[in-house]
């Protein structure tokens, strides 16, 4: 799905100037795998951003903890993402970037899931659309555990209710 994925942005962005912005953690390893899929150059580049919490819920102040190491003035961005729920850390940035003058800003993700969505944000990308699973791997992860694994699945019920390991 991915290889199909990077054929249509392979058309899309041919011989234009795209800058792929990863969203740390979870987009590593899908950024990886799209990046090597499209046969143009490009520029990639990542941010970190953090949203504070309160009993696993997310609530407050989003911050970028790792900023963009170069302008974005006159680039296409492509917003590389693991996952997209309520879409509101998302909206955030979009808000920030739009900002800084980019030519254009797209959206690609790994999973959305529209169901839970807080806001208008649709992806331009996307691999799978999911209804409200827990999902992990791939990049995933729960309480910063299960990233390497290479592929998606839920978690028991029983981890996810008592925080289990």
């Amino acid at each position: 799905r991915i290889k199909e994925l990077a054929l249509q942005i392979s058309k899309d962005y041919f011989n234009k100037n795209l800058l792929l912005l990863g969203i740390l953690r979870g987009a590593i390893i899908f950024l990886s795998d799209l990046s090597k899929q499209l046969k143009f150059p490009l520029i990639i580049d990542l941010m970190l951003l953090s949203r504070s919490t309160c009993n696993n819920n997310y609530k407050g102040e989003i911050k970028i903890l790792k900023d963009l190491d170069r302008s974005i003035e006159n680039y296409e961005i492509l917003i590389v993402k693991d996952i997209i729920n309520k879409g509101n850390t998302l909206n955030y940035l979009l808000d920030n970037l739009k900002l800084r003058h980019p030519k254009s800003i797209k959206i690609c993700t790994l999973i959305d899931k529209p169901s839970l969505r807080q806001t208008n944000i649709k992806p331009d990308y996307n691999v799978f659309t999911v209804p409200n699973y827990f999902l992990v791997g791939y990049g995933l992860d729960y309480k910063q555990k299960y990233r390497y694994l290479p592929f998606l699945a839920t978690l028991k019920k029983e981890i996810l209710q008592y925080g289990g390991n």
